[in-house]
């Protein structure tokens, strides 16, 4: 297969090259950190940022993708079928 961006350096505004599901919790960190989150259902998102500051993003619309470097996202979220996006 083709990849004709194989040479070309990754950066934060770029596609994301991995995505993995996101199972909320308050002690387990997520498997890395994130560059965005995809939001399937609708809801809050509480997470952990990278700089430790925790946030929540209220009333997310179900296909939104939330632009941030998570570490950790809580149980408090009530949005469901987030994915990872590195």
């Amino acid at each position: 297969m083709t990849d004709r961006y194989e040479g070309h350096a990754t950066s934060i505004q770029g596609p994301a090259t991995h995505g993995f599901a996101i199972v909320p919790s308050d002690a387990s960190d997520l498997v890395e950190v994130t560059r965005a989150i995809y939001v399937g259902g609708a809801g809050d998102v509480t997470a952990r940022l990278l700089s430790g500051a925790d946030v929540t993003f209220t009333a997310v619309p179900a296909g939104s993708v939330l632009p941030i470097r998570a570490i950790r996202i809580g149980t408090a979220s009530t949005a469901t079928n987030l994915v990872g996006l590195s």
